[in-house]
């Protein structure tokens, strides 16, 4: 550990020595305020590592975390900085013999060229504790090695490039074969001069750097060399083919042989340079140089793209000169080191940081004469680390938040961006940053960039608008709340509503603006009612208008902007707003067009009554459309509002929509069916007899009303209807009364109407017919013919119509015929007796043998039905065999009775059961009188049940036509499927 002395001389040098001390933060608006209570740790923190050397350090070498120290008495040390009480000694050429010039160490650490004053130039790898000589190097003095930074392997150091004190630039591969004594290989493979920078004069390469390019070819790859002497910068930049053999840059060089090289001179060298290159961490290529040069740091960037030209990658370069001390003495610094945004730069007694941001002295160590005079610095270029030492002292300095400051500087500087790029992480400095970029994008004038600033910042928004209002355009105003709204969180109700509310007063403004000076038409104006819609369609403005709209509506309103005021309606979903907006205007297709658009059916039941009176075709059409989603009696109402003397046309479409739902969607309501009729009565009279015809005549599957329909039918004179609603309703003697008024031949028809039965009936109505014909029309004739038309008109019915003076000569064929059917009839009547007579005499010979026949039942017999045995209970016995216990049979049976027959087997089998009732309970003692009723009940029942077998008689034929699965049992058909 570092003695008292020691830690306090440290100390008192960080603090006095810091020449930038950082400024307290002011509070930048509200939000946020400066939580700091100590001070930041120093960007660059010295810490003096507890070693002290066996023999004065003469040079030192630090890469990915490994340490190589050379000594006074040629010992090198080598150590692993994570295990750093693991030491390595390795011993050189007697310091007698020969002395340390140059170390040289690769990013990987695994590679360390020695270079001594004598020209001879080792090798040594990590995995080797043995130097060995590079022997096609003899003679040459390294100044400086350009390491293969793509290369990672331990045993090689792949392609590299050597400058040397003469201006020579060579390119070997260095390999190591391992420490057997026996077999051991070259350990240069190759050692090939590429090109020479002292044509001119003897100088000493003092930096070599290269690294590959981006190369869109499949066959080569590019590079960039670039390369220092004390005064001139070289860049040398061409293509390496990938099939090409060591040595890799010769074609690259070739191309520079005829003097053609780039170079920039710089006057006032010191006799020595450096070249440092900076590479972020984990990053692919170099971001940026530094030369240290005789007038000051030459800084630049390295750009691959090809923006510096086709034979550079320098770009944005300066020179930075160097510090001075309080006496104006110039100095030349020993030694420097690159980080991103610093250079250090080496004295001997003291270390300068000059940041190349803004070119500014921010840091001067000053080191004790008790430490001694500083030999070199160097920098760990994976670890980012920084080394410093004496010939008894070893530094460390460790590197905090770099870019702590970066963004003030580049605010400064006005590279808003950039500061951005480096505040990200703190709220406090990038609010600054966007505050300093608004305001100057404000002076400026450009307001709307200036205004989307303003709303990334946390600046008072009442401060900021009041700038923006007093612009005469209001699109930068406009900006700002929408980039302000569009930050606020949701539960931010009341600002959101606020903010929300202006800017449509601010878009209303600017259309009803452009209206009055009449650009109305103008694209710009289109383009800011696009805007202003989309800015109402926003989902989190939606909510907000949504909640608000009895406000959105009176803003509108009160610009008077129609157009606007259907869209938001619309948005809302207003619907019956938009309609009535519509029905307002006389716009009543564009009424019905929006109406089209809903699925509220309560919508077109409300407006159909007026729409049918102006566009009838067109709202029919709408009702068809909707097929089932609408129920037809509510439009009944929109169906009777019209005057069908003065809008006939309603009236046919109110028609094609009534027989639209009875035809397709078989509606059955008795008020549809009535209004139809109605309008048939009126409008259409020729349909009226077709749809009366189409309804039948069962009086129990009509739709209309019978009642109603003949008063309707009575009124408008329809003679027909009322004759076929007559007949419908039963009431023949008026149909056919009525039908005499019209045609006889129509009133025959109705004679023909009831039942077959009712002879006395038919014969009555025949008689009016006929008395009609004869009364009224005096043709005896046609009255005639009438006997021929019913069977049931005899001569003698007729003969009381006709008047006193008719002669017989008109009767004489009708008297004759009757006669001669009446013969017929009589010897009818004569053969069917003969046949009963026969067929009786048959019966009882039948019924005889009837009496002698038996049969046999065995005890084993079942029931042909229930498949149980037989003797178990009462059961028939049938001549064919068959036998059934008494229950199944009449089981079987009462399905094929007739309605009247079944009834009474069921009101006979009730009476037989109450007579075994109380012949059991002894209610009574007639035993005799209740026998004789029960033998009287079963034989009734017998002779309705048991008269046929039903598998052999007349059942079982007449049930061929019957279903073998009834309607009610249809499910079981989908269990056959």
């Amino acid at each position: 550990m570092a003695s008292i002395l020691d830690q306090y001389e440290e100390e008192s040098a960080r603090v006095t020595s810091m020449s930038s001390v950082t400024p307290m933060q002011v509070p930048i608006g509200p939000g946020y305020i400066d939580a700091r209570t100590d001070l930041d740790i120093p960007i660059f923190s010295k810490k003096k590592i507890n070693f002290k050397p066996s023999d004065p350090i003469t040079h030192l070498a630090v890469s990915n975390n490994f340490l190589v120290m050379a000594m006074k008495n040629n010992l090198l040390l080598r150590l692993d900085l994570e295990h750093p009480d693991q030491q390595e000694e390795i011993e050189l050429p007697k310091p007698t013999e020969d002395k340390l010039y140059r170390l040289f160490l690769d990013p990987t650490g695994k590679h360390l060229i020695i270079c001594m004053e004598s020209t001879e130039n080792l090798y040594l790898s990590r995995n080797s504790r043995k130097p060995r000589s590079i022997g096609k190097l003899k003679g040459h003095l390294i100044n400086t090695v350009a390491w293969n930074l793509q290369n990672t392997n331990e045993n090689t150091t792949g392609a590299i490039l050597l400058g040397t004190s003469r201006g020579l630039i060579f390119e070997t591969e260095l390999t190591d074969s391992g420490d057997s004594r026996f077999f051991q290989g070259s350990l240069d493979q190759y050692l090939k001069q590429l090109f020479n920078l002292a044509k001119d004069k003897i100088v000493p390469i003092t930096g070599l750097e290269f690294d590959r390019m981006p190369s869109d070819s499949m066959t080569e790859y590019k590079y960039y060399i670039l390369a220092t002497t004390p005064g001139r910068l070289y860049q040398f930049v061409g293509n390496v083919p990938k099939s090409t053999d060591p040595p890799l840059f010769q074609h690259l060089f070739m191309q520079y042989e005829s003097g053609t090289e780039q170079f920039l001179e710089l006057p006032g060298e010191f006799g020595y340079s450096e070249l440092r290159m900076f590479r972020p961490r984990y990053a692919n290529s170099v971001k940026s140089f530094a030369w240290m040069t005789g007038p000051g740091v030459y800084y630049g960037e390295i750009d691959v793209s090809g923006a510096a030209g086709p034979q550079s990658v320098t770009i944005n370069t300066k020179l930075i000169r160097y510090p001075r001390d309080g006496d104006e003495r110039a100095q030349n610094p020993i030694s420097m080191v690159m980080t991103e945004f610093h250079v250090l730069l080496l004295f001997s007694e003291r270390l300068k940081v000059m940041c190349i941001l803004n070119e500014q002295l921010i840091i001067e160590d000053v080191f004790p004469d008790r430490f001694g005079r500083l030999l070199g610095i160097c920098s760990d270029p994976v670890k980012g680390t920084i080394w410093a030492f004496t010939e008894q002292n070893i530094f460390k300095y460790k590197v905090t938040r770099e870019s702590r400051d970066v963004w003030q500087m580049y605010l400064d500087k006005k590279e808003f961006e950039l500061a951005k790029e480096y505040c990200r992480d703190n709220a406090a400095h990038l609010d600054r940053v966007l505050t300093k970029q608004a305001e100057y994008l404000f002076e400026k004038g450009a307001y709307q960039e200036s205004a989307m600033m303003y709303a990334q910042t946390q600046n008072s928004f009442e401060e900021i608008a009041l700038k923006f209002i007093k612009l005469d355009r209001k699109d930068a105003l406009k900006s700002f709340i929408q980039k302000k709204l569009s930050s606020l969180r949701p539960q931010d109700k009341t600002q959101i509503t606020m903010l929300v509310t202006w800017l449509i007063e601010i878009f209303l403004n600017h259309l009803g603006e452009m209206k009055e000076q009449g650009q109305d038409e103008s694209k710009e104006y289109q383009k800011t009612q696009e805007e202003f819609r989309m800015f109402l369609a926003e989902p989190k403005n939606k909510e907000c208008v949504s909640n608000n709209r009895g406000v959105v509506y009176d803003l509108i309103a009160s610009h008077g902007d129609v157009e606007d005021m259907v869209f938001f309606a619309v948005l809302m979903q207003d619907f019956e707003k938009v309609i009535t907006h519509h029905i307002q205007h006389d716009n009543y297709k564009g009424a019905l067009t929006q109406l089209m658009k809903q699925s509220d059916t309560e919508l077109i039941y409300k407006f159909s009554p007026l729409l049918m009176q102006y566009i009838p075709k067109e709202t029919v059409s709408l009702w068809i459309s909707r097929k089932n989603s609408l129920e037809p009696m509510k439009l009944i109402p929109a169906l009777v509002q019209y005057d069908h003397n003065k809008y006939r046309e309603q009236g046919n479409e109110a028609i094609r929509y009534l027989e639209f739902c009875i035809e397709q969607l078989d509606n059955k309501d008795q008020a549809i069916h009535n209004y139809l009729l109605s309008l048939y009565a009126k409008i259409k009279p020729d349909q009226l007899m077709t749809y009366l015809n189409i309804q039948g005549m069962d009086e129990d599957s009509i739709c209309y009303d019978l009642k109603y329909a003949l008063r309707l039918c009575a009124e408008h004179g329809h003679q027909r209807a009322c004759v076929h609603i007559y007949s419908l309703m039963g009431l023949y003697e008026e149909a056919v009364d009525l039908a005499l008024e019209v045609d006889v031949e129509l009133a025959k028809q109705q004679a023909d109407k009831p039942d077959e039965d009712n002879l006395d009936l038919r014969k009555k109505l025949w008689l009016r017919i006929a008395r009609h014909v004869v009364e009224e029309e005096k043709d005896v004739k046609r009255a005639m013919e009438f006997l021929h038309d019913c069977e049931l008109l005899k001569i003698e019915d007729i003969l009381p119509f006709f008047p006193d003076f008719v002669t017989i000569d008109h009767f004489k064929d009708a008297i004759v015929t009757s006669l001669q059917e009446y013969n017929r009839h009589i010897d009818q009547l004569k053969e069917e007796m003969d046949d009963a007579t026969h067929s009786a005499e048959e019966i009882r010979k039948e019924i005889q043998s009837f009496r002698n026949r038996y049969a046999f039942v065995n005890a084993t017999d079942k029931c042909a039905a229930c498949n149980f045995p037989l003797m178990a209970r009462a059961f028939y016995l049938f001549p064919c065999q068959h036998k059934f216990h008494n229950d199944c049979l009449i089981g079987e049976v009462l399905p094929n009775l007739t309605s009247k027959k079944r009834q009474r087997v069921e009101e006979l089998q009730r009476k037989m059961a109450e007579n075994e009732d109380m012949r059991s309970a002894s209610i009574v003692n007639r035993g005799d009188n209740q026998s004789d009723k029960t033998q009287d009940i079963k034989a009734e029942l017998d002779d309705l049940v048991a008269s046929e077998c039903i598998y052999c008689g007349d059942i079982m034929i007449r049930s061929i036509s019957k279903p073998f699965v009834d309607e009610d049992e249809q499910d079981v058909l989908s269990g056959w499927l």
